[in-house]
């Protein structure tokens, strides 16, 4: 089944990315994305 997550920025706190999930975790999801209000690659995490 999957489902729909929200990335939000840990420096900034704006969500920029979503993003499907097809397993189920325990841990939330950490990516690397470009944040626009940072203007810098930052570490995204899925927020609840």
């Amino acid at each position: 089944m999957s489902k729909k997550v929200i990335l939000a920025c840990v420096d900034c706190g704006s969500r920029n990315y979503s993003t499907v999930s097809k397993q189920e975790q325990t841990d939330r999801l950490e990516l690397k994305k470009f944040c626009k209000t940072c203007a810098t690659h930052t570490i995204h995490r899925e927020t609840k």
